[in-house]
Parts: C-alpha cells; structure tokens; sequence
C-alpha cells in the first residue's frame, strides 16, 4: 500500500511538472524602464513613453488593427523621433545591427528607411503581447514580451506594433496561447498599477491595410484623432470621441465585413470564442442594430456554426436588435464595406511573416546575411468570402441602395504605401519548457467585457 501510495505521489508531481512546463514565459516590460541590451542607446532621444497611462480595461483578448480607439495619442510634440531612427539604421557604423534589425521585420537593409517611413507613431493603451528582439553579440534574440501600456510603439498598416520606439528594438506580433503565459516581473521592471491578466490584449492584423489610425488622446478622453498612416501628427485631423453611432445591421455579412463596417464607424467588433474566420457568417450582433454607442465602444459579434453558409437568414435572436424601421437597417449585407473612415483599399489575404527564433539563443545559427528571412504560411482569415446564397425571408431587405449612417472621419483615397507585410501571427507553437519562477501564470482568457473609450485631440509634432 505504501509504495502504491508513493507512486501515486510521484505521478501526481510529474503531472503538474508538465502542466507548468506547458506556460511559456513572458517578460514583464514596463513603461520608462530602459531595456538590457537593446538595439538603440535609450537615452531618451529617440522616444519617450507615458509613464502615468494606466491600462484601459480591453473588451476582447484578441484584437484587430483596425479597432477603434485601441491606441493612444498624446499632445507631446513626438512620441517616435523616426528620422532619428533612420539615421542610425543606416549610418554605416550600425551595419550589423541594421542588417538583424530588417531580417526581423522581413525586408533588406536597403529598404529600411521606405519601410521606417510608412510606419506610424502611437502609445499602447492596453497590456500588450508582442514578440521583443534584444541585441546580443551581433544578433537579434527574440523573446515574448508583455509591454505596459503607454508605452510608444511604431505600427504598421496592418495596426500592429512594428518598433519599441525609446530603444529601436523590432517587434512582432506574439505566436503563442496567450492564455498560457506566464508574465515575469524582473530586471527592474516591477508589477505596475492596473495590470490585471484579463485584460492583456494580442494584437491581429486589420481585414484590409489602413489609411488612418483612429486614436484616443491620453490626456482628453473626449477627443479622438484620425492619424493619416506613415504620418507622425503633422496630418491630424481632430473629431469628437463622445458623438454616438447606430449599430449597423451586420447579420449575413462576413466576419471581415462586419468588422470593417463596425470600425468605419468608430465601434469595436467583439468576440467570445477566439476571432472567427473572416469569411465566417454573422448571425448577429449585442447590441443589436439601432443601438446607439460612442467611438471605441464594443459590438459582440455572433458567426454561424461550422456548416452554414455566408448569407444564411440568421435564426430569430433577440440580439438582432429593435424595430426593422431603424435608419441602420439600409446597411448592406452581401457586398463590401463601404469605404467611411480610416480602414479602406483592398483586402489584405495573408499576412506573412518570418520565422522567428522561440529561445533566448540564437547565436547557434549561421550569421544572417542582410536577405529577409523566410516566411512560413499563416493561418490568417480569408477575405473572399461573400455573403451571396440566400437572403432573409422575414428580416429587412438587404439590397439597399443607400446607407443612411454618417461617417465618422472623411475617407482617403491614398494607396497604404508599407513596403512589406510584417506581422507574424502563426497559431501553434511547442511550449518553452522553462520554469518561470517570480511569474504569475495567466489561467483565463482575457475578458469579453466591453469598456467604452472617448476620442483625442491633434498632435502637434515638434
């Protein structure tokens, strides 16, 4: 019986070995604390982060970035100094970090300063997952990192995080469970105020590349700003955060369209269950079509069960809102996302990305030769899916001819001008099998709830 007894014990303790094991380890990387080894000296001339931000309190653990509201801008005349950047990107004594830093984003080193130049200059609102590279012995080291928020970040076109603006290092988008993660507070970087596990936020590139980046100011939460991409606050154009919007009516349309529609008008598309494909059916919408919100607040999509078609009449839900009569019946079902706000241009189908190292070690692999390294297939939603089988026998008409709903920001015709994608975003990676030891493991997806959030005013550049 002892020894019964004792083996028991002995399979208990390897089981929860392998459970802890199965957490991947992330760096705690709070705002204003200088990194270790980074690429560029944070000395405070290239960027400087908002140390007094308290994380905002996010409506959905994965988030696309094209949502509304979910970064922040700021009065001070630059958050990125992104000429300075450039420059020491490609003054010749930098050669070797140059050449790490753009196979990190997956470009040559000659095309740093075009892709430096389409990149736009924001503060995280939210806790942020991303993946960090340190320089180390002329290479760049990845590891997982959890960013405070207010912290300045340069995005791409996509809306995800591309640079750590105070210190140059390069950033892409986190590849692991982020319900499996276990934060570490170490190296001067202590717990901050407000950092709560459900609302730590991923990030997802946007259904189609972005014109403008709708921002909250940090410092007057009832104004927002429409910042053109590839522009640092020299093009702002101010708008009221507190104006309310009707819900469109978004059921028979695809995920992708919902949620482009959604964010043209300044509303943020929510999900309960991890982001559905983006040709997914959208059988309905809490709160449902009429319902008035101000710019930032969520809308929760539902998508129809794997089998339905795109354009399946969604079942009777209370969810689909009041009366049929309401002005946002007339928003379309079946074909594109008109183009009202800062999300236009052509769908976006992939999202390449390079392979990034999964240890702290790269050195063991053969010196990088300035080409971008390769990508591997991602699992991003399709784009081409169209609502177009049948239309609803008992819900409003949905060809309409006219859209009744008033734009929040003026539309651009300008083409995104990124020079490559660089977001990486794979679904499934063998977990680390260190042991984090001052962590604090994340046991539950971050919270669904929905947190309003109010608009900023223009940045004045230096």
């Amino acid at each position: 019986m002892v020894r019964r007894l004792a083996v028991l014990l002995a399979a208990a303790v390897i089981l929860s070995g392998c459970t802890e094991q199965r957490l991947f380890a992330v760096k705690a990387v709070a705002a204003g604390v200088p990194s270790l080894a980074p690429f560029f000296e944070e000395d405070g001339s290239l960027g400087t982060d908002e140390t007094k931000l308290r994380p905002e309190q996010a409506h959905s653990g994965l988030q696309q970035g094209n949502t509304p509201g979910l970064y922040g801008g700021t009065q001070e005349p630059k958050v990125c100094d992104v000429d300075r950047l450039k420059d020491f990107l490609t003054d010749p004594r930098n050669r070797q970090k140059a050449r790490e830093w753009a196979r990190i984003v997956g470009i040559t080193p000659d095309r740093i300063e075009g892709y430096i130049d389409d990149l736009t200059p924001v503060l995280l609102r939210h806790d942020t997952l991303v993946k960090n590279h340190d320089y180390k012995k002329g290479k760049a080291v990845a590891f997982d990192a959890l960013l405070e928020a207010g912290i300045a970040v340069l995005v791409n076109d996509q809306g995800l995080p591309a640079v750590k603006c105070s210190c140059g290092n390069p950033l892409r988008s986190f590849d692991k469970d982020p319900e499996k993660i276990s934060v570490k507070f170490e190296d001067g970087n202590k717990k901050w105020d407000g950092y709560e596990k459900s609302d730590v936020v991923t990030v997802k590139p946007a259904p189609e590349p972005l014109e403008r980046i709708a921002l909250i100011d940090v410092d007057d939460p009832d104004q927002g700003i429409n910042r053109p991409v590839g522009s640092t606050g020299e093009n702002d154009e101010p708008f009221d955060a507190t104006k309310q919007h009707a819900v469109p009516r978004v059921a028979g349309m695809t995920f992708d369209q919902a949620s482009q529609r959604l964010s043209e008008l300044g509303l943020a598309a929510a999900y309960s269950d991890g982001l559905p494909p983006g040709d997914a059916a959208v059988t309905a919408s809490d709160p449902g079509p009429g319902t008035e919100l101000r710019f930032g607040e969520a809308v929760t999509l539902s998508v129809a069960d794997d089998g339905e078609e795109p354009g399946t009449p969604p079942k009777s839900d209370p969810t689909n809102g009041p009366s049929t009569n309401d002005p946002t019946s007339d928003d379309p079902t079946s074909g594109e996302p008109t183009t009202v706000g800062p999300t236009t241009d052509e769908p976006t189908t992939d999202d390449p990305s390079t392979s990034d190292p999964t240890t702290e070690d790269p050195d063991t692999g053969d010196p990088d030769t300035g080409d971008p390294s390769s990508s591997e297939p991602t699992t991003d939603r399709p784009t081409t899916g169209e609502p177009t089988t049948s239309e609803p026998t008992t819900a409003v008409p949905t060809t309409p001819t006219t859209s009744s709903t008033p734009p929040t920001v003026e539309p651009t015709s300008a083409e995104p001008t990124s020079a490559e994608p660089t977001s990486a975003d794979p679904t499934s990676v063998e977990p680390t099998r260190s042991e984090p030891v001052t962590s604090e493991p994340a046991s539950s997806a971050p919270g669904s709830s929905s947190a309003p959030a109010s608009g900023e005013s223009a940045v004045v550049p230096a």
